[in-house]
C-alpha cells in the first residue's frame, strides 16, 4: 500500500528545512556563533547570579545561531523559537550576542514574513514594551524599572519597526518596477499595433492604386495575345502603356510619401473626389474592349465639404469597385453614385453581373473587398457588397458604403 502524504502543515514545515539557507544567513549564523563563543571564553556576560551558570549560556547561543539559518525561509518559526531561546537566556549568565541575534530574527520576521505578520509584529512588540515597563514599575516601585521597558523596546520594537520601514520601501520599489515593466509592455503593444495598422494602411493604398492599372494591363495583354488583329493589338498596347505609366507614377507617389514623411517634409496630396471624373474616363477607356461603359452620378450639394479621410476612403472605394468591374462585370454600364446627407456620405457602385463574361478576365484575390470594408469600418461606417436583382430583371453587383461625417464638417 502506498504511504499517505503528510498533512499540508507538517509537509510545509519539513520543506522549510530542506531549503538551502541563503549565503548571507550562513555568514550571520557563523559570525554570531563564533563571536558568542569568544565572549564566553573571555568571560563576557550580561548578568550574574542566575541558577544556570557556566556553559549553559551556550545553549541559547547555539539555538539562536541555528535559527539564523532559517531567518529568511521560515521567519515565523525562527521568531517563535527564538523568543523561547531569549527567555531561556535570562536564566543563564547571558550573552549580548544572543540578544543581538534575536533582534535580527525580529527584523527578519517582519521583512520576510507574511503581510499580516509584518503588520502584527510591530504592534505586538510595541504593546509588549509598554506592558513590561508598566509591570516592572508597579512591581519594583522604582523609576529605574522604566529602563527594563526601554531595553525590551530596543530588543523587539525597534527592529520590528525597522523591518516594517525596509519592507515598505522594498514593496514600493517592486511596485514601481512592476509599473515600469507594465508601461514598457503596453508601449510595445501600442508600437506593434501601430506598425500592424500602418502596414494594413499601406497594403490598402498599394492595392487600390496599382490594382486598377494592373487589371487593365492583364485584360488588354490577354486580348492582344489572343486576337490576331493589328489594330486591336495596337489599341491594347496603347492602353497597356498608359496604365503602365500611370501605375508607375502612383508607385513613385507612394514611395515618395513613405520616404518624405520620415524626413519632415510635407506628404504628397492624397486623391480626392474631384478626381472621379478622370477615374471614370480612364475606366471607360480600359473597359471599352469588354463592352463596358462607366458613368458617374454625383448628387452631392454644391459647396459641400468633406473631411480628408472621408474623401480618400470614398475615392478608393469607387476606384476599387471600378477595378472589380473591369475584372468581372458583364457588358453594360457601371454606375458610381455619391449622395451627401449631411451626416454621412453614401457611395454606391452597381455593375452588370452574370455567370459568364465574354472576353479576357483578370484574376482576383478578394483583397479589394476586404480593403474597402476596412476603410469604411475605420471611419465608423458600414460596407456591404453582393449580387441583387436589378430594375430590369437582370442581376447586378452592388457595392454600398456609408461613411459618417461630423455635422460641423459637413457644410462650409
Amino acid at each position: 500500500m502506498e504511504a499517505r502524504a503528510p498533512g499540508p502543515v507538517f509537509h510545509g514545515t519539513v520543506n522549510l528545512f530542506r531549503r538551502r539557507p541563503h549565503r548571507h544567513d550562513v555568514i550571520i549564523a557563523v559570525v554570531g556563533l563564533l563571536t558568542g563563543l569568544a565572549g564566553w571564553a573571555l568571560g563576557l556576560h550580561t548578568q550574574g547570579g542566575h541558577p544556570f551558570g557556566g556553559a549553559w549560556v551556550l545553549l541559547p547561543l547555539v539555538v539562536m545561531a541555528a535559527l539564523e539559518l532559517v531567518r529568511r525561509t521560515a521567519p515565523r518559526f525562527a521568531l517563535v523559537t527564538g523568543t523561547f531561546a531569549i527567555i531561556a537566556d535570562q536564566f543563564t549568565l547571558g550573552s549580548v550576542v544572543t540578544v543581538l541575534m534575536f533582534t535580527d530574527l525580529v527584523y527578519a520576521a517582519v521583512l520576510y514574513g507574511t503581510p499580516a505578520a509584518a503588520r502584527r509584529i510591530p504592534v505586538t512588540t510595541g504593546l509588549l514594551s509598554v506592558a513590561v515597563a508598566i509591570g516592572f514599575l508597579a512591581w519594583l516601585h522604582k523609576p529605574e524599572a522604566l529602563l527594563i521597558g526601554l531595553l525590551t523596546g530596543l530588543v523587539s520594537f525597534a527592529p520590528a519597526t525597522t523591518g516594517a520601514l525596509v519592507r515598505n520601501h522594498r514593496d514600493a520599489a517592486e511596485a514601481a518596477t512592476l509599473r515600469a515593466e507594465q508601461t514598457a509592455l503596453l508601449a510595445e503593444i501600442d508600437r506593434t499595433q501601430a506598425v500592424v495598422a500602418e502596414r494594413a494602411r499601406m497594403a490598402r493604398e498599394l492595392h487600390d492604386m496599382v490594382a486598377n492599372h494592373l487589371s487593365a494591363i492583364a485584360i488588354h495583354s490577354t486580348a492582344a495575345l489572343s486576337l490576331d488583329d493589328p489594330a486591336t493589338t495596337r489599341q491594347a498596347l496603347t492602353v497597356i502603356r498608359t496604365n503602365s505609366v500611370d501605375g508607375l507614377a502612383e508607385m513613385r507617389r507612394l514611395i515618395g510619401l513613405l520616404r518624405d514623411s520620415g524626413a519632415g517634409r510635407a506628404p504628397a496630396a492624397a486623391p480626392t473626389l474631384a478626381g472621379l471624373d478622370a477615374l471614370i474616363a480612364q475606366a471607360r477607356t480600359n473597359g471599352a474592349s469588354s463592352g463596358l461603359d462607366f458613368a458617374l452620378d454625383d448628387a452631392r450639394p454644391e459647396g459641400a465639404a468633406l473631411p480628408a479621410p472621408v474623401e480618400l476612403a470614398a475615392y478608393r472605394i469607387v476606384q476599387e469597385s471600378l477595378t472589380n468591374a473591369l475584372k468581372h462585370a458583364s457588358p453594360g454600364t457601371v454606375t458610381a453614385a455619391l449622395a451627401h446627407t449631411g451626416r454621412a456620405l453614401t457611395v454606391r457602385v452597381t455593375s452588370p453581373y452574370g455567370e459568364e463574361r465574354p472576353g479576357p478576365r483578370a484574376p482576383g484575390s478578394g483583397a479589394g473587398l476586404v480593403g474597402m470594408r476596412e476603410r469604411a469600418v475605420l471611419l465608423g461606417g458600414s460596407f456591404e457588397s453582393g449580387p441583387e436583382p436589378g430594375d430590369d430583371g437582370t442581376k447586378i453587383w452592388r457595392v454600398r458604403a456609408e461613411l459618417p461625417i461630423q455635422e460641423s464638417e459637413s457644410t462650409t
